[in-house]
């Protein structure tokens, strides 16, 4: 009875036909690439052992169809493996299966992304990380710079960026400077570990969240690419993974950066085969809120700005109690196009802080992207 509970006892393994994928919700797969982080050990061999305690947890109150694909060997180049990841994601995406992506170094995120491409839409990136991965080298293939390849690619569809847990004395100024310009945001590690709900609204606005188990600290995950004094706790590492199953807009995910020689006792695969289990309890309690669902059904709150002259319009979901913001386009004249909106994921917060006529700075970044 014991042994019939488990997840091992649940998931299905890909046949190499399309049947095998009918009714799949989540698509567990591999990549045994850490040709981009040259002094990491073993991390080629970290998605079968995150497999391995991944298979022995037991099974959620409300499971969810899972299937695992097995393993993406490392092709004769880096690029052969982003292709071969992309092609994976991309039918993964389009069957509506979510992938989850066991790495392998972080750059891996880069073929993530360019499944997307053929997609034709906006993409939003969440990174989990310690660091902004923005190297000096853009033709070098590295978890330290991937973030530049990302946003240099042609075309550029990424609308959206943020960075989840950085800890400000092992990031540059001029990275947090060059993200500010961009209009993309940064939440420092002590911001969010003093309220972790915080980051709820970040995670639910993201297509891909790609997780660096060494924002995790040492303590609690030994067996990582840069294993340091600070970083998350293992419980909030799991919270972060719960919020991004629980996101409908969410269709990729990714845990990268395991140096299984240097694992103790295998914790941190153990960690990372628990945040996965974290991710698909998140992924059935998915509400069906928006982008699933039509915004216009939700309670609207218009929030008069009297001095300002304007409103700010909020939408609460009754199926989650979720908010919403809305922003408008500008139009080319420098004026307000209210034909046209863009709604991103809030905070109850963010509706207090407009009730005090403070325009959030959700707001803002967002409006500026929309010019």
């Amino acid at each position: 009875m014991v042994q019939s509970s488990r997840l091992i006892k649940q998931f299905s393994s890909y046949s190499g036909d399309s049947e095998s994928l009918i009714g799949v919700s989540i698509a567990i797969i591999g990549v045994c690439d850490d040709r981009g982080h040259r002094t990491m050990l073993g991390s080629n061999k970290a998605p079968d052992l995150v497999r391995h305690e991944l298979y022995s947890l037991f099974q959620h109150e409300s499971p969810v169809k899972w299937i695992d694909m097995g393993n993406i060997l490392p092709g004769a180049t880096i690029e052969d493996t982003y292709f071969a990841v992309k092609e994976v994601c991309q039918e993964l995406i389009k069957r509506d299966i979510v992938p989850v992506i066991m790495g392998g170094s972080q750059d891996i995120t880069v073929g993530n992304y360019l499944a997307y491409e053929s997609l034709e839409q906006t993409v939003n990136l969440v990174t989990i990380d310690y660091r902004l991965d923005f190297g000096q080298s853009a033709k070098e293939h590295s978890h330290l710079n991937y973030l530049n390849r990302i946003i240099l690619h042609k075309p550029n569809y990424l609308f959206n960026f943020t960075n989840l847990g950085h800890q400000r004395y092992l990031t540059e100024p001029e990275l947090i400077q060059l993200m500010q310009k961009m209009y993309f945001d940064s939440i420092r590690l002590g911001e969010i570990q003093s309220a972790m709900a915080s980051t709820e609204p970040a995670i639910r606005n993201a297509d891909i969240v790609s997780f660096d188990m060494s924002s995790i600290r040492k303590s609690e995950a030994p067996g990582t690419a840069f294993p340091g004094p600070n970083g998350f706790f293992g419980h909030e590492a799991a919270q972060l993974c719960r919020y991004a199953g629980m996101s409908d807009k969410l269709t990729s995910f990714g845990l990268y950066e395991i140096s299984s020689d240097n694992d103790e006792g295998n914790t941190t695969s153990m960690l990372a085969a628990q945040m996965i289990w974290c991710f698909m309890e998140g992924y059935s309690h998915r509400k069906g809120d928006y982008p699933k669902a039509d915004i216009s059904e939700y309670t609207k709150y218009i929030v008069p700005f009297l001095n300002e002259g304007h409103e700010l319009v909020f939408y609460k979901s009754g199926r989650s109690d979720r908010w919403w913001l809305e922003v408008p386009y500008a139009s080319q004249s420098g004026g307000m196009n209210y034909e046209r909106h863009h709604v991103v994921p809030c905070s109850y917060e963010n509706y207090l802080q407009a009730t005090r006529e403070e325009i959030p700075d959700l707001w803002w970044r967002t409006y500026q992207k929309l010019t």
